[in-house]
């Protein structure tokens, strides 16, 4: 079996009497993006503060890239980037220049450092702006900007806090596709977020960080399995057909003005094929039909008992 990318076991981390981390449990399989998601002050992004080393865990067992983050942050600070909530750039200095730095920072070297800058410029879109003061620069811009000094030194683990935060739509569906691209080649992500949809549009799994717990975690589908309110709409050509699926269907709900039935179910595939069987046992034909599943946002009322995630993370 593959080793996690990220492996946290037990993680416990108190400030005075104020318990932030509370025995988080939960692994990252590498080349995979997982999102953690939380109200405020749930431990977020003190979570990933420990991943990157800049803070030191009471307790617990937390590994990135197979390097202890106790023992050997120098081995975590060499696999990892980390984009914060605020984007770290130098405003004055231009985005090439801000590239500039980093890799000597990172102690490319002349040849590699030109190299390396020319691609990411390149990759970020960023290569007609690439000389111009930071002050030119729009919110995703410098938000794309951040995200490549992060991969200067092409980390195999990124932690993104809050990546997408202030951007107008257009920037985030870039980021996400600047997300997905480093995915696809290999790079794993762990991204707290308090955009639901963010968390549906990129994440294969999702970990629910309540009270300094996991509360919950799986995929997206798996999640919204959890919380009631799923069903499959059936829509049909006439009242007699409507007439006989009802009495087929216990516990379905009749809208006889749209010709349309909803049956509870869990949204999987063996609920649809048994309704399906049902029907066509009985010979009674569906003209249209959909699946509708709690999303997100029921999720996460459900096991948080809050509507949203909005404001500062912590």
């Amino acid at each position: 079996m593959t080793s996690p990318a990220i492996d946290i076991r037990d993680l416990h981390k108190s400030y005075g009497d104020k318990v932030v981390l509370d025995g988080v449990d939960f692994a990252v399989a590498p080349g995979t993006v997982t999102a953690l998601l939380g109200p405020n002050g749930a431990g977020k992004t003190t979570t990933v503060h420990v991943l990157s080393t800049l803070v030191r865990p009471d307790s617990g067992s937390v590994s990135v890239n197979g390097c202890d983050v106790a023992r050997d942050p120098d081995g975590v600070r060499a696999a990892i980037g980390l984009t914060g909530q605020f984007s770290a750039v130098d405003g004055l200095l231009s985005g090439e220049e801000n590239l500039q730095l980093m890799a000597r920072l990172r102690h490319l070297g002349a040849k590699q450092s030109k190299m390396r800058v020319a691609e990411l410029l390149e990759q970020f879109d960023l290569v007609d702006a690439a000389r111009k003061p930071l002050a030119t620069y729009s919110g995703g811009m410098r938000r794309r900007l951040d995200l490549a000094m992060t991969l200067v030194a092409t980390p195999s683990v990124i932690f993104l806090d809050e990546p997408t935060t202030g951007l107008d739509p257009r920037s985030r569906h870039t980021m996400w596709d600047i997300v997905r691209g480093l995915v696809h080649e290999g790079t794993t992500v762990l991204l707290t977020t308090q955009h639901l949809d963010e968390a549906d549009e990129l994440a294969d799994r999702i970990a629910v960080l309540d009270g300094g717990r996991i509360v919950a975690s799986g995929t997206p589908d798996e999640l919204k399995r959890l919380v009631p309110g799923g069903h499959i709409r059936l829509r049909f050509a006439d009242t007699s057909a409507l007439e006989a699926a009802a009495s087929l269907l216990h516990g379905s709900t009749r809208d006889d003005a749209a010709l349309e039935l909803a049956v509870p179910s869990d949204g999987g595939v063996r609920a649809l094929r048994t309704v399906l069987g049902q029907l066509d046992t009985a010979r009674v034909e569906v003209d249209d039909l959909s699946i509708h599943t709690p999303d997100l946002d029921d999720v996460f009322f459900a096991l948080t008992g809050r509507v949203d995630t909005k404001g500062t993370t912590s």
